[in-house]
């Protein structure tokens, strides 16, 4: 069984990988058939499209699979938080000079931002402070 980005520096996955990390994060592991029923979508994705993109998947690292009869049973290898950071990372690097205080200065200046999202922020850092 292979670790996940193990080798070189981790490459966040494409929305659509992401898409099929979402159900196997919800469902834990899954056949193709699993994960085209788990999708939710009409109609659901194609078989051989998703095939495609597991095996891709597989090789950056991103899931696992086990054989099971004739089934292939996939699961993921990196955690939703461990693609948030490095999602947030490159945004960050690529729109922001990788200055975490320019993003946050830039959603906080947006008049969109509700005052209980504000409250949430405020305890958020004062959280932070305590640690």
């Amino acid at each position: 069984m292979r670790k996940a980005w193990t080798i070189g520096k981790p490459v966040p996955p494409t929305p659509a990988e992401v898409r099929l990390l979402e159900i196997l994060w919800r469902i834990g592991e899954g056949t193709i058939d699993d994960i085209l029923k788990a999708s939710g979508e009409k109609p659901p994705p194609n078989y051989k499209t998703v095939q495609t993109f597991l095996r891709i998947m597989e090789k950056k690292g991103q899931v696992d699979h086990q054989q099971v009869g004739r089934a292939f049973l996939f699961r993921p290898l990196i955690e939703r938080g461990a693609v948030h950071r490095s999602s947030i990372s490159e945004f960050l690097a690529k729109y922001f000079t990788g200055s975490r205080t320019e993003l946050l200065m830039e959603l906080l200046s947006d008049e969109r931002i509700t005052r209980d999202e504000l409250l949430q922020l405020e305890g958020l850092i004062r959280r932070r402070r305590k640690k």
